[in-house]
């Protein structure tokens, strides 16, 4: 098994209600499951292969709730990447050299027997977890844009969190709004949705806890 860690943010849309049922052992809110999430890597490496300073993006779409399974998925990597590194995110993010289901991606992958071409993208990727901000931009394939929820009747930021310690994404995600048009391969519709919002630090055995 080749080593692997990837330390950084990311900030996704999926088509739940606040706080995703899913987070909670219970299913998704319209019984499927639709999501398009961004990665950038701050610090990362795939074996000798440095990853750190790439960006990258994930479409997926469910039938039912993810742990049945039948999704397809695509994967796109920051076209400043080099073949090395291209192929070693995509062998990340499709959940090899992994221990099983030890990360979403293990996860995502395994539940999703339809994987689409990777494809190299400019991507741009703005995330500022503190503020619940963020927007995804992959010409052709997604938009997603993020912010806080308000409240509705004076509308003032609502800050909420979810606290995973022993989860296989992060450990703790800020919550917000999110909506994704996706145009690509996977087609998206997604509007003032759950938005989450984390630092994440992973390796071949999954989340590296700094809380224990």
């Amino acid at each position: 098994m080749t080593p692997w860690e990837i330390k950084g943010e990311e900030f996704g849309n999926c088509n739940c209600d606040y706080g995703c049922p899913c987070q909670f052992n219970a299913l998704p809110t319209h019984g499927n499951c639709e999501a398009a999430v961004g990665f950038k890597i701050d610090e990362g490496h795939y074996g000798d292969v440095s990853l750190s300073g790439l960006t990258a993006a994930m479409v997926a779409w469910w039938p039912g709730p993810v742990h049945e399974g039948n999704g397809k998925m695509q994967i796109i990597v920051d076209d400043k990447a080099s073949d090395a590194q291209r192929d070693a995110i995509e062998k990340i993010f499709h959940g090899e050299d992994t221990e099983p289901m030890a990360t979403m991606w293990s996860v995502y992958s395994t539940m999703c027997p339809t994987k689409l071409e990777t494809l190299s993208k400019p991507i741009t990727l703005e995330i500022d977890i503190e503020e619940r901000v963020g927007k995804i931009s992959v010409p052709g394939v997604f938009e997603t844009t993020g912010e806080p929820i308000r409240n509705p009747v004076t509308g003032d930021k609502h800050r909420a969190r979810i606290d995973m310690p022993a989860g296989f994404e992060y450990e703790i995600a800020e919550i917000g709004s999110a909506s994704t048009e996706a145009t690509g391969e996977i087609k998206l519709s997604l509007k003032d949705s759950y938005g989450q919002f984390a630092a994440i630090q992973l390796n071949n055995n999954g989340v590296v806890r700094t809380v224990t």
